[in-house]
């Protein structure tokens, strides 16, 4: 498996953001590039900003004069297709229509030498279909960079059905060399990020119609408790209302309108009404100059509880019985088989199993946390009849901790548990499927949307069986297939053998 070396020549088709990034990490690793729209000023505007961009490198001391004009000397506007005729490697970033793309591919193609790959940067169409068209799929493979293309690390390798595997190897091998992470996946609706992706958003609607707690909380609770590094409704504000529906849509389409990608009509409302987020200045969040920005609903300050025992299995909860012991708090452990319960001056609560409190017969659940060390925020939920004193009995726990409390109303798998179980469940399905392995799932949503570890290396860390368990109190508690479990998952749970380290 060997890449593309410097003198390989890299045509580069489309010269909008993404075509304009993909031409600078190829500059960067020393090709020769030549960059090509059917626009000349496009063209044009692409190579100005790729100066500009350059320009920035230079005033911060990030690359010298002679790094700027080197890279700068390699670059060459095309004037047509065939200035691309001698490219070893053609990668195309237009429209993401597939009649547009195969018409650019097959006229590119026949100016092309036989041993010549031609990547698509699709985010959402069918490689195996753009390849279909073309006299030559076997060189035909998806090369899915992301926005913006010199800063983020991740690149998919995407196989169509007839890409030759030494045509994935050589792209595999490049995108190495050019100090990318490459991961492989096969040609399928969304391949791995857009794909294993939906939940974060999907999940965040259907709370937020269900009225579980507002934008800014939710939010909060992503963020802060989950560690994730944006919540779901300003990253979507900030990818645009128009280009996140419409993944969605398309990915539920392609899917034969698989429940578990199912577009939301909150969505589709702001869409509608034009409030696409960041970019038009109004989506869930208002960006005029002098909106204030909303901050999440916390609880009130309560007293630290004077007695708690914990009784059962920690597992991921541990950290919490190691904060309690530190701020003094008289706290007694009885590890018995069994989830761990806790009981603070008499109020019962523990770790949601995607049961809510009242079904449980609790007094309050707690939501997961990515680290429930360092977490900032915890959720909690209270049932709907509890004793006097039990918000402010759960609420003094947590902020004895040193973590800020936030309440929400008592949903099934509340925020972050529900939405890390569906984020792995559907790792798992691309797993199972033979898509992608489970290292590349990972690294995938870690490189490609900051994830703050992967979804099955978190469900290895909560317990395969916890998440399942999760999942199938969520289908019972909603009565929808959108929450069935996979059946990696499933066997997951039942053998206890976790998802790095064993096959897969």
């Amino acid at each position: 498996m060997s890449a593309l070396t410097a003198q390989d020549l890299i045509g580069v088709i489309g010269a909008g953001a993404m075509g304009s990034g993909i031409v600078q990490v190829a500059l960067n690793a020393g090709h020769r590039v030549v960059l090509y729209d059917a626009a000349p000023a496009a063209v044009e505007r692409g190579i100005a900003s790729i100066d500009t961009a350059y320009r920035r490198l230079l005033e911060k001391g990030k690359i010298d004069a002679a790094t700027h004009g080197d890279r700068m000397a390699r670059l060459s506007a095309g004037a047509q297709l065939a200035d691309l005729a001698g490219a070893r490697l053609v990668i195309e970033a237009i429209v993401e229509n597939i009649d547009i793309k195969a018409s650019v591919l097959a006229e590119v193609e026949a100016l092309l030498p036989a041993d010549a790959i031609i990547a698509t940067n699709t985010s959402s169409l069918s490689v195996t279909a753009i390849a279909a068209r073309l006299k030559r799929p076997a060189q035909v493979a998806g090369l899915h960079f992301f926005n913006p293309a010199p800063v983020l690390p991740l690149v998919e390798i995407i196989s169509g059905k007839a890409t030759a595997p030494a045509v994935a190897d050589t792209l595999f091998a490049t995108a190495l060399a050019w100090k990318k992470v490459p991961v492989r996946c096969a040609s399928t609706p969304g391949f791995i990020v857009n794909r294993v992706a939906r939940p974060f958003y999907g999940e965040a609607l259907r709370l937020l119609g269900d009225r579980a707690a507002d934008v800014a909380t939710l939010d909060a609770i992503l963020r802060d408790c989950g560690g994730f590094r944006m919540g779901a409704f300003e990253l979507m504000d900030l990818i645009g209302h128009d280009v996140n529906y419409a993944v969605t849509k398309s990915v539920y389409d392609a899917m034969y309108q698989d429940p578990r990608y199912k577009p939301s009509l909150l969505q589709k409302e702001l869409v509608d009404a034009g409030w696409l987020g960041k970019k038009s200045g109004n989506g869930f969040y208002s960006y005029a100059p002098d909106a204030a920005r909303p901050a999440p609903t916390l609880a009130q300050p309560a007293p630290a509880p004077t007695g708690i025992l914990v009784t059962g299995t920690l597992g991921v909860t541990a950290p919490l019985l190691t904060l309690a012991q530190e701020a003094g708090l008289a706290v007694r452990h009885d590890a018995a088989p069994g989830p761990a319960l806790w009981t603070v001056d008499g109020v019962t609560l523990a770790l949601t199993d995607g049961r809510p409190a009242t079904q449980r017969g609790l007094d309050a659940v707690f939501d997961l946390a990515g680290d429930y060390a360092k977490a900032a925020t915890i959720a909690i939920a209270l049932a709907d009849q509890t004793p006097d004193g039990a918000l402010a009995a759960v609420a003094g726990f947590f902020q004895a901790l040193g973590k800020q409390v936030i309440v929400i109303d008592d949903v099934p798998g509340m925020v972050v548990m529900r939405t890390v179980a569906m984020l792995a469940n559907e790792a798992a399905d691309v797993v199972q499927q033979g898509i992608a392995s489970a290292r590349d799932c990972d690294l995938a949503m870690v490189n490609g949307v900051n994830y703050p570890r992967g979804p099955l290396a978190w469900a290895d860390a909560i317990g395969p069986a916890v998440v399942h368990t999760v999942l199938l109190n969520l289908a019972a508690g909603y009565g929808e297939d959108r929450y069935r479990s996979a059946p990696l998952l499933a066997r997951r749970a039942l053998t206890g053998q976790p998802f790095h380290g064993a096959a897969a």
